[in-house]
């Protein structure tokens, strides 16, 4: 089978970048005792590191992380339209933990009502870096990217 994607460019990585920018929650694809798993998350990009995810220790797909950090993520929103000619993006990669406390200021300022329950002690933030990524920017125009297309690295 051949490789449908066009090869990226400013123009895709940069949509790329702002789908990323935008996103204030994803679709999150984890592996729960092998079977997928896919649930929302409020998420927030950390440019030139990956998709900070804020997730609690209760919840399934948080659980199904600790015991395989494999994961994927989709967003993009549909706000008009027909809801498959709406850009999207999914990254895929691992979803580690990072300190939750050093990201606080930024998450907070992102999603004011995370205050909440951000400092709970069941609430730990996991970095989802990029190890590769899909843009459907629409009909025909899909792109395969690489973390470097996204300011991640080479």
């Amino acid at each position: 089978m051949s490789d449908t994607y066009l090869p990226p460019d400013e123009r895709s990585t940069g949509r790329a970048l702002r789908l990323l920018a935008a996103a204030d929650h994803a679709a999150l694809g984890t592996l729960a005792g092998g079977d997928p798993l896919v649930t929302r998350v409020e998420c927030l990009w950390l440019a030139g590191r990956g998709l900070g995810l804020l997730l609690s220790d209760l919840a399934d797909h948080a659980r199904a992380l600790e015991a395989d950090a494999r994961a994927s993520v989709l967003v993009g929103s549909v706000t008009s339209g027909p809801p498959m000619a709406a850009a999207r993006l999914t990254l895929t990669g691992e979803a580690w933990p990072i300190d939750k406390r050093a990201e606080r200021d930024t998450w907070l300022a992102a999603h004011p009502r995370a205050a909440v329950y951000f400092d709970f002690a069941d609430f730990r933030m996991r970095l989802l870096a990029p190890a590769s990524a899909l843009l459907n920017a629409g009909f025909g125009r899909a792109y395969r990217l690489g973390p470097a297309d996204l300011g991640c690295g080479t």
